[in-house]
């Protein structure tokens, strides 16, 4: 079985390929180019290092959030695009649950965390195995609120390990609020790897739908649509 996963959910562009359960191979674009430069090239760089042609692929799969609600949809539509044009099925992978996967040895809960903005992080608690146990569900909330739902269902004592592009804006605020009991994923593991999405769509091989039900999952609303909730509010 041949896959092609991507991601462009965060601030890292995403491709890998898994080859009858290995990966066959794994590439991250971390610059300040936009996702929808990086994409379409990064797919057919992977295509061409693993020795294969699209016509090969048996299974997409891409990150439907949550995230950037613009990253999100690019890489949705890309894969919707190319699985419908192949006549195969597709997997949406959740960013949290991968994230927590490339860390999945720790024996800390594993706490992914993505930027959210307007003060808040896109958090969920895994403990670490593969697939990852989730703990929480994906929730978009203040960190305080979010600390506090991972302290309830975490062990006394019990070491906090966070993952993700939110560790850079609130990992002051962590250490404040946790001290000793929170750790942080070394460099080379701070984002998502798109290996993991890989693995993830690998093992959830059941769950594949055909390209019309592949969405975007969004935790709240866009940016735009509660500007314009709040102006008609406003005016009401």
């Amino acid at each position: 079985m041949k896959l092609l996963a991507v991601d462009t959910s965060g601030p890292v562009a995403g491709v890998a390929v898994f080859q009858d359960g290995r990966l066959a191979y794994e590439g991250a674009a971390v610059n300040r180019m936009t996702h929808s430069v990086n994409m379409m090239p990064m797919i057919e760089e992977a295509l061409s290092r693993s020795g294969l042609d699209i016509s090969e692929i048996d299974l997409y799969a891409a990150v439907t959030g949550p995230g950037s609600f613009t990253g999100v949809r690019i890489g949705v539509s890309a894969i919707k695009g190319m699985a419908h044009g192949a006549g195969k099925p597709c997997v949406g992978v959740d960013a949290l649950e991968a994230l927590a996967a490339g860390l999945y040895q720790t024996k800390a809960v594993i706490c992914p965390i993505q930027d959210a903005r307007a003060g808040q992080v896109y958090g969920a608690a895994f403990r670490g195995d593969f697939p990852p146990q989730r703990l929480l569900p994906d929730m978009a909330e203040k960190l305080g609120d979010y600390l506090e739902r991972v302290l309830s269902v975490a062990q006394p004592e019990e070491k906090l390990c966070f993952v993700g592009d939110g560790v850079a804006t609130y990992r002051t605020a962590i250490e404040e609020a946790l001290g000793e009991r929170a750790l942080f994923a070394p460099a080379h593991c701070a984002y998502l790897r798109p290996a993991a999405v890989a693995a993830l769509a690998d093992a959830h091989q059941q769950d594949a739908v055909d390209y019309l039900a592949l969405a975007p999952v969004y935790l709240r609303a866009p940016q735009a649509e509660r500007a314009r909730a709040a102006k008609e509010g406003k005016q009401a």
